[in-house]
């Protein structure tokens, strides 16, 4: 069981803790970051087996370099970095794109069909919007995700991704462009 004092303790004090062996501290950091951890990792890979997978790494590695969080950044920068890491790590792990994707020639790629035709909700924007992001590359996909799902700042972005701040805005807009082409031929 948690121990309520530590659901009002901010990051810095959840770190001592758990550095000091304090599981329960821990737990609390898991219960705190979890739902961002998982829109950002469901946001990358879609919601696939991979993703709860990829989800449940990312702690074990955070418990694992929690040691080396020296707090010069916030907590949830470190688990999202970590986060985009391990993910991007297992899309390339799976050139293949999670079996949605696969390759004509050289770099070239296309989609399957992962609709059913009587799929009622085959329309829905949410669900185009999802397609259509796993369509764009990783790259791009996780500039988007940190910047427009998650709603990272642009420099919070760059920190977390390890990037210039020049290079996320232009791959945002990159991303965007691609995003547009791709829902207009959806339609």
């Amino acid at each position: 069981m948690v121990i309520s004092s530590y659901r009002e303790s901010g990051d810095d004090i959840l770190v001592k803790a758990t550095l000091e062996g304090d599981q329960n501290a821990f737990r609390e950091i898991v219960s705190r970051y979890r739902k961002m951890v998982a829109r950002t990792v469901k946001g990358m890979l879609g919601d696939t087996v991979y993703s709860e997978d990829i989800g449940q790494e990312v702690f074990i590695k955070l418990y694992h370099s929690l040691q080396e969080f020296r707090g010069e950044a916030k907590l949830s920068t470190y688990i999202q970095k970590i986060a985009v890491n391990l993910t991007l790590n297992e899309i390339k792990r799976r050139k293949r794109f999670f079996s949605m994707f696969t390759h004509k020639g050289s770099d070239e790629l296309y989609e399957y069909d992962v609709a059913d035709d009587d799929y009622a909700g085959k329309n829905d924007v949410r669900e185009l919007v999802s397609k259509a992001l796993m369509q764009i590359d990783p790259k791009f996909r996780s500039i988007v995700v940190m910047r427009m799902l998650q709603g990272y700042s642009t420099k919070e972005t760059s920190e977390i991704l390890s990037l210039p701040v020049g290079t996320v805005l232009s791959r945002l807009s990159r991303a965007q462009e691609q995003l547009r082409e791709i829902l207009k031929n959806q339609k």
